[in-house]
């Protein structure tokens, strides 16, 4: 078995790659999101999927590559699979949100995130906790698909700060979980590896 991590051209996969690997005794291979398709993907037969973060947007062909096909037909995959700022922001628009403007670029800063509901990806952490973001997108409250819950906000704009699809192993984080200014990240990357 393998974890796979889809590569959005982010210059913090590696950092993702690096805390990932330390969790597991599983390999964890990293693909380009061009440089993989998804009958490649299918049969890797990852034990977990985690899209990374990246520039763009999730409803571009090139920004998002195969990220799109893993996420449309995820049930011939059917594993647990964590998406971080641009993958979080895929999920919504897969399943028909919206993804928008933020009200304010932020770039390598850190807020506090309120848990508003319990799940197994954020389970022991504390609330709030603090998290490290790099976004000029959000998914947006307007048309929030009714398949996902919103986990988590931001307190200072209530901004989407994390999501899981109500049926199925699929998580959310529009924050960064590898960054150090993430203190809890490594503790959401185990729960994401060992209880999702």
């Amino acid at each position: 078995m393998t974890i796979l991590l889809i590569d959005n051209y982010d210059s913090f996969t590696y950092n993702l790659y690096q805390m990932t690997q330390a969790l597991t005794e599983e390999p964890v291979e990293v693909f380009r999101n061009d440089a993989i398709d998804f009958e490649k993907v299918k049969t890797l037969s990852p034990s977990r999927i985690i899209l990374s973060p990246g520039p763009g947007h999730p409803a571009v062909d090139k920004d998002f590559g195969v990220c799109r096909d893993i996420l449309e037909k995820y049930d011939e995959l059917n594993v647990p699979l964590l998406g971080v700022c641009l993958g979080h922001q895929g999920l919504v628009h897969t399943f028909g949100g919206a993804v928008t403007k933020a009200p304010a670029i932020v770039h390598g800063k850190t807020s506090m995130v309120d848990v508003l509901s319990p799940s197994p990806l954020l389970e022991n952490l504390p609330n709030p906790f603090e998290a490290m973001r790099y976004h000029s997108l959000v998914a947006a409250d307007e048309k929030f698909p009714d398949v996902l819950q919103i986990l988590a906000r931001d307190k200072t704009h209530n901004l989407i700060m994390a999501v899981r699809h109500r049926e199925k192993p699929l998580y959310g984080v529009q924050f960064h979980p590898e960054s150090i200014g993430t203190p809890q990240g490594t503790n959401l990357l185990r729960n994401f590896i060992h209880a999702c």
